[in-house]
């Protein structure tokens, strides 16, 4: 089971054998750019590519990073979800693989693409671009078959060996004592019974991983009898329905209810449980694995069976609240899909992590044919975009609230579950797809996800008609992603289509927020007067609206924007305090921050370089735990200034580099609003007076050169180093 830390996932259950495997990959890493892993579902290449990039990251200057290709179902998000993996969060109107590749060019970096045999085509052309203009990338991939592009380096994984090795024999042993640390095969008999068991299996992990889990209800000989008993059973064909017999659709057991009549093959291509190149290619260890998936899906109550199968549309990891709300319904009633989930997670079908579940790609496949086959496709797809729907309305309401950092990360984190239900609702429920996708658009335009913002809501439109409040938000999710992309010719428009909108719906947040949309947009353009009698026209409109009102806040910031742009410094910091004062009573960070960055900016105008510096610190720490890259590149440059005002100048070269890194992760050239662009540029001087040329390059390359991470959390630092 994994969690994600640093640019890898972390590895918390014991590794086994594979030094033969570990030392060619070490050579294939060292001497190729791009290296296959391939195998068989289970044989083990997710880990084996864990360990190995794990080893080598160390080896490139921009380390490793990990991309999890097995939840996407088709190429659409395939580009943003390399993006993330690598760290950008490209805010500019180019194509999505030209910013990658700009983002990557100078980059030394290892990348790895799990899972990627359902996206071979697209994959390889990625790939082919990359490599070409990124001369220091290195990629390991894992797949079931080969990509097939051009120096693609492959290398097979096979099964743990059964025969004059102790591995298979280990990893059994290990996973029994994970289970229960008490566990072990001390009995008599024990070691051969466990022995014999991973021969039957051929040594596939998951195989073993699967049978030895089941040992919470059998002795190991009885499993090994049980397991001998499958696996020789004449003219069995693993997957077929009627394989074990049936009782029913939720009480059939083993594999029974799969497509198909008794001693069938699955067709090729019908799931990435077949074969891998073709029908030839590893047969026998497939059917193993086949069996062993089905003698464990044996082993599960009519009930574990039907929450194995209805978990299958999730995307992500998840939570057992999502885990009810997603698969309860008839026979699975809430309390019992809470005991069916910790079964199959005994079972070792659903891993666990603290409060978060996930469930591997090849037992996911298993489900999903068994979702199929009991007619339940459509249901459950329909649950599972409700279940998000919901998610988006909470977390909608939940904007200027005390949860607002968790319901941040919460969209963050679903994010492919969340398109999942978009996509979803699109095909068979447009006004909740046109509800879904105003609700969370802004969510995705300030997590960097632009594109799919832009997207969603434009889809959702063109989908059929829609009124009020939420043709008024997708209008302004288009707006604001376009002004996010500095396309501010189309924010004006979607400003003024969302100002007639609300007018004519009467509708006072949809005004609010088309003031926004607008007041920003004029402020980019260079009409701050414009933008502040706008918005102080339209709160006055709009009093009843609450005050701690997400758009009401905004609006409020306009003002403050507009009156420092203006010169009017004592209004701005009034303003901004009295702003920031009502978001920390209600719990509100998103606005909060460009508060603080008001208020950082007046202090520096107003020649108050510490008091700037403080205020900058507090806009970083915000945004840091907002994870939003485009403000903390913007908190970075202010604070910089601040720092060099005071003459420490090497230290402000450090954070002007980070600062330069953080842009470049969004894509754009270092900017902010109009009149913080003299202030730098005279701070930058300052700095470089300070302490000459030379030594001012050397710190910002440092910066520039520093995991983002570090260099962040060195400008957080207080001390002034003169």
């Amino acid at each position: 089971m994994m969690t994600k830390v640093g640019h890898l996932p972390e590895e918390t259950s014991s590794f086994v054998g594979r030094r033969a495997e570990l030392a060619r990959l070490h050579t294939a890493l060292t001497t190729r750019r791009m290296t296959t892993l391939i195998g068989p579902g289970g044989v083990g290449k997710t880990r084996l590519a864990l360990r190995a990039a794990r080893a080598a990251a160390d080896r490139y200057a921009d380390g490793a990073w990990w991309a999890d290709l097995s939840p996407l179902a088709d190429d659409r998000l395939l580009l943003p979800t390399v993006s993330d993996a690598v760290g950008l969060a490209d805010h500019t109107l180019r194509m999505p693989v030209e910013a990658l590749c700009e983002w990557l060019g100078d980059k030394h970096l290892l990348l790895v693409l799990d899972s990627a045999e359902h996206l071979r085509g697209p994959c390889s052309h990625l790939l082919a671009d990359i490599l070409t203009t990124s001369t220091g990338l290195s990629v390991l991939v894992t797949s079931r078959q080969p990509l097939g592009t051009r120096g693609e380096y492959v290398v097979e994984v096979p099964p743990l060996p059964v025969d004059g090795a102790p591995d298979a024999l280990q990893l059994f042993a290990d996973r029994l004592r994970a289970a229960d640390p008490r566990a072990g095969l001390d009995a008599p008999g024990d070691e051969a019974a466990a022995a014999e068991i991973c021969r039957r299996l051929e040594g596939i992990p998951l195989a073993i991983e699967l049978a030895a889990a089941g040992i919470g209800r059998h002795s190991v000989a009885q499993l090994a009898t049980r397991i001998g008993t499958r696996f020789d059973a004449p003219g069995l064909t693993v997957g077929a329905p009627g394989a074990y017999g049936s009782s029913g659709a939720y009480g059939s057991s083993g594999a029974a209810g799969l497509p198909g009549g008794v001693g069938a093959s699955s067709a090729p291509g019908t799931s990435r449980l077949d074969l891998l190149a073709d029908e030839t290619a590893w047969p026998r260890r497939h059917r193993t694995l086949r069996t062993a998936i089905g003698w464990s899906h044996e082993l599960c109550t009519p009930l574990e069976r039907l929450l194995w199968a209805r978990l299958t549309p999730l995307r992500t990891d998840f939570d057992a609240e999502v885990a009810r709300e997603v698969c309860a319904g008839g026979p699975l009633s809430p309390d019992e899909v809470d005991r069916a989930l910790q079964g199959l997670v005994a079972q070792s079908v659903v891993q666990r992590d603290g409060d978060r579940y996930r469930m591997l790609d090849t037992l996911r496949e298993y489900g999903r044919m068994w979702l199929a086959e009991l007619g339940e496709a459509r249901a459950a797809a329909d649950r599972h975009a409700s279940s998000f729907l919901g998610l988006a309305r909470r977390a909608h309401e939940g904007w200027t609230g005390p949860d607002q950092v968790s319901w941040y990360h919460k969209v963050s984190d679903t994010h492919l579950d969340l398109c999942a239900a978009l996509e979803h609702l699109l095909a068979h429920d447009v006004e909740g797809a046109q509800e879904m996708a105003g609700r969370v658009g802004f969510f995705w335009a300030c997590c960097g996800h632009l594109s799919e913002a832009r997207n969603y809501a434009q889809r959702a439109l063109d989908a059929g008609p829609v009124e009020g409040p939420h043709r008024t938000r997708l209008q302004w999710v288009l707006g604001v992603a376009a002004l996010l992309q500095s396309d501010f010719a189309t924010a004006e428009k979607y400003g003024a289509l969302c100002t007639a909108t609300a007018l004519y719906d009467r509708d006072d947040e949809g005004m609010l927020a088309a003031t926004y949309l607008s007041g920003i947009t004029q402020l980019m353009t260079g009409e701050p007067e414009e933008a502040l009698e706008a918005a102080r026209r339209v709160l006055r409109m709009t009093e009843g609206v609450p005050v701690d009102s997400g758009h009401r806040l905004r609006c409020r910031l306009v003002t403050v924007f507009a009156l420092t742009a203006l010169g009017r410094l004592d209004e701005s910091e009034a303003a901004a305090t009295a702003l920031r004062r009502a978001c920390e009573r209600g719990g509100e960070f998103w606005t909060r921050t460009y508060a603080d960055y008001q208020l950082a900016l007046i202090a520096l105008l107003q020649g108050r370089p510490e008091a700037s510096a403080t205020h900058a610190r507090a806009m970083l720490a915000g945004k840091h735990r907002l994870r939003d890259s485009f403000g903390i590149a913007l908190g970075l440059d202010l604070l910089a200034a601040a720092i060099a005002a005071q003459g420490a100048g090497a230290q402000a070269a450090r954070v002007y580099g980070t600062g330069h890194a953080y842009w470049r992760m969004v894509g754009h050239p270092q900017r902010g609003t109009p009149e913080l662009g003299p202030v730098r540029e005279r701070c930058e001087l300052q700095a470089r007076a300070a302490v000459g040329d030379e030594a001012y390059q050397r710190a910002f390359e440092r910066g520039q050169s520093d995991n983002a991470e570090v260099g962040l959390a060195a400008a957080l630092r207080t001390e002034l180093q003169l």
